[in-house]
């Protein structure tokens, strides 16, 4: 019962942050954090 509403809170959550992301002020915001995680990860090697 547990493993079926974690599931679906986490349907829930996964839609949401989906349609926050198709939205254009958004994407910016996704690629500059894209962006960062890149450089950190270039950094480390």
């Amino acid at each position: 019962m547990r493993k079926l509403i974690r599931l679906a809170a986490l349907y829930g959550i996964g839609k949401k942050v989906f349609q926050e992301a198709r939205k254009p002020e958004n994407q910016a915001r996704l690629r500059a954090a894209a962006d960062k995680i890149k450089q950190r990860q270039a950094a480390r090697r």
